[in-house]
């Protein structure tokens, strides 16, 4: 039986194909999600991209369209399937055979929030196991509540977010003035 002190090569984990799952609410997608996604992408055999569907907070975009728009974002990857899903993450995984777990990290207050959160996951009985992928330089400041709280005063937010996003929030947003 293999564990984690097993050689490079061996154990339990040898030869299988090695799937990730990246949570999150994606509303809207930033250029650090797909910049994630890329690095995911190349690190893990499939990277599912698993969009939170959360009733209780109040999202801009409907799952369906966050759905629609990181599909149409993440084509480059093929191994990159996006799936949505209305409950417990822990849930999802264990239903669906996941067992690890990326998140992105900005600094340490996302650290320990998300290190929280792994522990949480771990306390509810699924061998879910969560790598911490720093954020990279250039996309530190992305935040799609950022993204949405420019949106809102009609601030330019283009450089956080890809051109089909930047025209679905133009939508939601309309320019200021008429243009």
């Amino acid at each position: 039986m293999g564990g984690a002190l097993d050689p490079p090569g061996g154990g339990a984990y040898a030869g299988t194909m090695v799937q990730a799952v990246f949570p999150g609410s994606f509303d809207p997608p930033t250029l650090g999600h797909l910049n994630l996604i890329g690095r995911g992408a190349a690190v893990f055999d499939e990277l599912v991209v698993v969009i939170a569907e959360n009733r209780q907070k109040k999202a801009l975009f409907s799952a369906e369209e966050r759905r629609a728009m990181m599909e149409e974002l993440a084509r480059p990857w093929a191994n990159v399937p996006v799936l949505v899903w209305e409950g417990l993450l822990a849930e999802f995984m264990g239903r669906r055979g996941f067992r690890v777990l990326l998140r992105g990290v900005r600094g340490m207050d996302d650290f320990a929030y998300e290190l929280e959160l792994s522990l949480v996951q771990q306390s509810l009985g699924f061998p879910v196991e969560t790598v911490f992928m720093g954020t990279a330089p250039a996309y530190f400041a992305c935040r799609s509540s950022t993204v949405k709280e420019l949106a809102s005063f009609g601030a330019d937010y283009s450089w956080m977010v890809p051109p089909l996003v930047t025209e679905a929030m133009r939508a939601k947003f309309p320019p200021r003035g008429g243009s």
